[in-house]
């Protein structure tokens, strides 16, 4: 086990295993470590995670527009990780707490230790995108400066401005009768400071970049792109007109997006709808804004948003580098993985697509995405449309917006059939879609259920009890992913269909637990955490 204290240098120097040499072997005391250097910090460790996702971004085996998917990753990833678990060290520190975690790190030296980790990850991402935008420009896709533009791509821009985004946008001066506005989390503005043409009279003014506006414009022909900030920097007289820019910075804001519960909540849903509206305005966690940003904006910035100096990160670059996932474009196959069909079961094909006819036969475990995940699917449907299936239990963890397994439980209730669902509604950043499925589901006539307050349920399980031949049988499915047939065409995940009376009896143990609270005795097969995994 390696000590805590040595885990960030490795991590940093060991990021990039593709190029960088074997390193030297460690030495550590023999035996079983003792006290904290038992433990990897779970922060520390995290960052290590993302530092691998960015190594599949320099990969030179990945192809191009897949490395570019996953430099988004890395920095969405970050972002969360900094909404969410530094937002609550941060809390912690500014409490006064000191107590050290079981890895012996004091909540002020796990932040220290994260910030100088993040802000080398935040300055790689910036060195890998520089290279993937050079490969990309090799490749026919440029992503343009204000001055490449050319004549004929300024009138198409010109007329492009003012039809679809000069009525969205909402320029803001700031001055006593304008107080500075409320940025959302992961709000992204434009900050300038102007200067009246007739008599020089000097103004300050914010630019919001609206959301709702691709952040790279595609030009005709569809290879050339300019970037959102530079389309508004491009036009600024539009919207002040009489005004000159004499100078800006561009600023993104991430809040503390960690929600607190009221355990002892009368209405867990209507808890978690007051705290999302909690969560939208939560304090600042980071500023990210543009190196060389002019002084007196810089402060006005900091002040307005109550940062400090060291939640400011100055970047040379590209501001959220998350929207790059927009840039894997869907004509250029040829610098993605190769497409493929998911297989269909043979047996399911062989049972001219009967499900049930295809598990009485023999149990099936299906390698998902390379085996289709829209047999789960129809397995869902299948039973909410047959009169002989009685009842359906389903747990829902994430799903789609307009999910065809939610859409199956709602029209399986409004036949008459009995139907549950545990609703996990803390799925980080899923909350608000999780809770609209479970209205959905309510009007239905399902009966829905929240899970424990102090666990997330991860179990992904589904049963259906169906009458044959005079007996009742139960079908189950397992599956280590989420039932979300759309992250289920790229995520690897395993499901297994049985109809065996034990784990269907196992299965049903397990939602009487989720549903009445009332933990299981003499499971046949399963385990459940944390009361019986680990003696099992």
């Amino acid at each position: 086990m390696i000590p805590t204290q040595h885990l960030l240098s490795i991590a940093m120097t060991q990021a990039n295993f593709l190029t960088s040499p074997i390193p030297a072997p460690r030495s550590y005391p023999d035996g079983t470590p003792e006290g904290p250097a038992r433990f990897f910090n779970r922060e520390v460790s995290w960052l290590s995670f993302n530092w691998r996702v960015l190594d599949e971004a320099r990969n030179p085996r990945v192809p191009l527009l897949e490395r570019l998917r996953f430099l988004s990753i890395s920095a969405t990833n970050l972002d969360e990780f900094y909404t969410v678990r530094v937002a609550g060290l941060r809390e912690l520190v500014r409490e006064g707490h000191g107590t050290p975690s079981d890895d012996g790190l004091t909540p002020a030296e796990q932040l220290a230790l994260v910030n100088t980790n993040a802000r080398r990850l935040m300055a790689a991402q910036q060195a890998v995108w520089t290279g993937v935008r050079r490969e990309m420009e090799q490749a026919d896709i440029t992503i343009l400066s204000r001055s490449r533009v050319t004549r004929a791509e300024e009138a198409y821009l010109r007329r492009y401005f003012v039809e679809d985004v000069f009525p969205i946008l909402s320029p803001l001066a700031i001055d006593p009768a304008h107080p500075f506005p409320f940025i959302p989390n992961l709000g992204f503005c434009l900050a300038l400071e102007l200067a009246a043409e007739s008599d020089g009279r000097q103004m300050q003014a914010l630019l919001p970049v609206p959301q709702q506006i691709e952040r790279f414009i595609p030009l005709p022909g569809g290879t050339r792109f300019l970037r959102l900030e530079d389309l508004l920097l491009m036009h600024l007289r539009s919207l002040f007109p009489g005004y000159r820019d004499t100078g800006y910075c561009a600023f993104r804001v991430l809040r503390d997006s960690d929600l607190e519960v009221e355990e002892e909540a009368e209405d867990l849903v209507r808890e978690f709808e007051s705290a999302l509206k909690r969560r939208r305005r939560g304090s600042v966690i980071r500023l990210k804004i543009t190196a060389g940003a002019p002084d007196r904006l810089r402060r006005l910035i900091m002040e307005k948003l109550e940062v400090k100096s060291e939640e400011v990160v100055e970047v040379e670059g590209l501001l959220g580098m998350a929207d790059l996932g927009a840039l894997v474009l869907d004509n250029r196959r040829d610098l993605q993985w190769p497409s493929f069909t998911p297989r269909v079961p043979e047996r399911v094909q062989d049972h001219d697509g009967d499900m049930f006819a295809a598990i009485r036969q023999k149990d099936m475990l299906l390698h998902h995405p390379y085996e289709t995940f829209d047999m789960v699917v129809r397995f869902l449907q299948q039973a909410a449309h047959d009169p002989n299936v009685l009842a359906i239990k389903q747990t829902l963890y994430r799903t789609s917006y307009d999910s065809p397994i939610v859409d199956a439980l709602c029209a399986a209730a409004e036949t008459g059939k009995t139907v549950t669902a545990l609703v996990e509604l803390k799925a980080r950043f899923d909350e608000a879609a999780n809770i609209r499925q479970s209205r959905r589901l309510e009007r239905s006539g399902a009966h829905v259920v929240y899970g424990f307050t102090q666990y997330k349920t991860h179990a992904k399980i589904s049963t259906v009890v169906r009458r044959e031949n005079g007996q009742l049988v139960t079908y189950t499915h397992f599956g280590t992913g989420n039932y979300h047939p759309i992250t289920a065409r790229i995520y690897t995940d395993l499901s297994l269909f049985t109809c065996d009376p034990a784990l269907g009896r196992d299965a049903s143990k397990v939602f009487n637990f989720l549903t009445g609270y009332v933990q299981p005795s003499e499971l046949e097969n399963l385990a459940i955490s944390p009361s019986t995994s680990r003696t099992g």
